[in-house]
C-alpha cells in the first residue's frame, strides 16, 4: 500500500493505464519516503501481479559494501538483453543509484543511450547530484517529498495502532513513512530516537571538547551513524521551519543542513574516516 505521494502515484497509474511512459525514471527524494515501495508497487501494477517476493522479469540492484560496482551493472545489462520470461517487458530497479561508482555510471550510460528491447529502468536516489549529468539528462525525474503527518497517522490507525500512539509516531517520523513503520514494528526505537534528539540539542550548545568526545563515543558504534545523521537532519530542518528559532540565522541553518547531508554521503558511500568527518561537522554546527 502506498502512503502519501498521491500526485506521483496517480501519474504512474495513469501512464500505466495508457501504456505511455518513459523507459528510464529517477525517483528522487529523502531516504525512507517510500520511493522503493512505490517502484515495486508500480512494477506489480505493470506486470499485473505482485513482485513482492519474486518476479522473473524484475531485477533489483543494491549497493554492495557501500557502492554499486561495474560488475553489477554489467550483469544487469546482460539480464535486460534477454527476452522477458512472462511479461511484455523487463523492469530494473537500481536502489541508492548515487552509490554507483564512476565506472558503473559510465557503463549504465551506454544502456540509457542505446536501450535494447522492451525495458523500464528506475533509479532511486536521495542524492541525485552525485549522478552524472548525462545520466540525469536521460531519465524522467519524479520527485518525492515528506508525507503529511495526518497521512501517516491514518495509515498507522488502519494498522490497528491506538490514536495517541499513531499521532506520536507520525510526529517524530519527519514525514517519512518508512521511519514510521520502523517505529511501529520496533517501539523501542522511539525511546532511542527521543534520546538522540536530546543529545544533539545539548551538543549543539556544548564546547568543542564535549563535541569531540561525543564524536568519539558515536564512532564506537559506526553502524548507527547514518541513522544519527538522519535524525540530526530532521532536527535542524524543524528548527529552520520553526517560528520560535532565535539562535540560528536561516543562512546558518541551510549551511548546517548541507554539511550534514555531505557528511552522511561521505560516510555512507566513501572510505572517509568517520571520526574526522564528524569532527569537521561539529565545527560547523
Amino acid at each position: 500500500m502506498v502512503v502519501g505521494h498521491k500526485k506521483q502515484w496517480e501519474f504512474l497509474k495513469k501512464s500505466a493505464s495508457l501504456y505511455q511512459f518513459s523507459r528510464a525514471f529517477l525517483f528522487s527524494g529523502q531516504e525512507k519516503l517510500g520511493k522503493k515501495k512505490i517502484a515495486l508497487e508500480w512494477a506489480s501494477l505493470l506486470f499485473g501481479q505482485s513482485v513482492e517476493n519474486f518476479h522473473p522479469d524484475l531485477t533489483l540492484v543494491e549497493p554492495q559494501k557501500k557502492e554499486i560496482q561495474i560488475e553489477q551493472i554489467r550483469e544487469l545489462i546482460w539480464k535486460l538483453s534477454l527476452k522477458p520470461y512472462s511479461a511484455p517487458f523487463k523492469i530494473a530497479i537500481i536502489d541508492e543509484a548515487h552509490t554507483m561508482n564512476s565506472h558503473a555510471q559510465t557503463c549504465l550510460l551506454k544502456t540509457l543511450e542505446e536501450p535494447k528491447g522492451e525495458t523500464i529502468l528506475i533509479l532511486i536516489s536521495q542524492a541525485p547530484d552525485h549522478l552524472l549529468p548525462t545520466i540525469l539528462s536521460r531519465v524522467e525525474t519524479l520527485k518525492f517529498y515528506p508525507v503529511a503527518n495526518e497521512e501517516i497517522k491514518k495509515y498507522l490507525l488502519r494498522q490497528g495502532t491506538k490514536e495517541r500512539t499513531a499521532e506520536g509516531i507520525a510526529e517524530i517520523s519527519l514525514g517519512k513513512p518508512g521511519r514510521a513503520l520502523d517505529f511501529f514494528s520496533q517501539p523501542q526505537k522511539i525511546k532511542s530516537f527521543q534520546a538522540k534528539i536530546d543529545e544533539i540539542k545539548k551538543i549543539s550548545e556544548a564546547d568543542l571538547a564535549l563535541r569531540f568526545q561525543y564524536v568519539k563515543d558515536l564512532t564506537e558504534n559506526p553502524q548507527d551513524l547514518k541513522e544519527d545523521l538522519d535524525i540530526w537532519l530532521g532536527y535542524f530542518r524543524d528548527i529552520l521551519l520553526s517560528k520560535e528559532n532565535n539562535r540560528y540565522s536561516v543562512s546558518d541553518l541551510r549551511n548546517i543542513l548541507k554539511n550534514i547531508q555531505t557528511t552522511e554521503y561521505l560516510i555512507s558511500t566513501t572510505n572517509v574516516n568517520p571520526k574526522l568527518a564528524l569532527e569537521n561537522l561539529m565545527l560547523r554546527i
